[in-house]
């Protein structure tokens, strides 16, 4: 969270993202003067991961500096689905107040491969 870049809306964001293999990669939130190119911390940590060969992952912990538990946009969520089905996501809020869901239930109707199969049949 320290390292985020939130000079716009002061909401500042950290994640750190477990492989199965136990190594962890963070992330934190990144503005832009056009709010539409920022990326939130998920996605960094995600990517991060993606793009260095990890595929199996087990665990996220989300923590922001606002005073209640941060859940993971819809964006986030559909990408953490899709990449880690089974993935745990602990949001933990800065008094370190935790709530622990699986991402299915955070994304109960995911848009997936079984929806593209549909529409082309």
């Amino acid at each position: 969270m320290d390292r985020a870049l939130a000079n716009s809306s002061k909401f500042r964001v950290g994640v750190a993202l477990q492989a199965k293999n136990k190594k962890i990669y963070q992330g934190c939130n990144i503005e832009t003067i056009t709010s539409n190119l920022g990326i939130c911390a998920e996605r960094v940590a995600l990517f991060k991961a993606l793009s260095e060969g990890e595929r199996e992952f087990s665990a996220i912990a989300i923590v922001a500096s606002s005073g209640q538990v941060c859940t993971p946009c819809g964006v986030c969520r559909q990408l953490l689905w899709e990449f880690a089905p089974g993935l745990e996501v602990i949001m933990v809020d800065r008094h370190g107040h935790s709530l622990i869901k699986q991402v299915r239930d955070l994304l109960p109707i995911p848009f997936d491969r079984s929806t593209l199969r549909k529409s082309s049949e």
